[in-house]
């Protein structure tokens, strides 16, 4: 088994790191305003459902070329089954 060792950035980068970057929840909070400002009052209707796909896809993706395709790895990785893996790689079409 492969430890994996964490270093502590330094303080530059640390303080650099946390001025430019906003938290993945910010992101989402502030790309969802700006989707919903742009409805101006329309219903987007399944909007759960569109909103899973568009993220789980992105996720999906980067986790399998991360764990260069193995599905038990990134299973792991994601804290979930490799059959629910396995089911929701077929639903977006990205099974190999």
């Amino acid at each position: 088994m492969t430890e994996t060792v964490l270093a502590p950035l330094d303080e530059a980068t640390q303080e650099q790191s946390s001025t430019t970057q906003n938290t993945l929840r910010d992101s989402v909070k502030e790309t969802m305003d700006a989707y919903l400002k742009q409805l101006d009052g329309h219903s987007a209707g399944q909007l759960y459902n569109m909103f899973l796909q568009e993220v789980e896809t992105p996720l999906l993706e980067t986790v399998m070329a991360y764990v260069r395709g193995n599905q038990s790895k990134a299973a792991e990785l994601l804290g979930i089954n490799r059959g629910t893996l396995r089911k929701k790689l077929k639903m977006y079409g990205l099974h190999q």
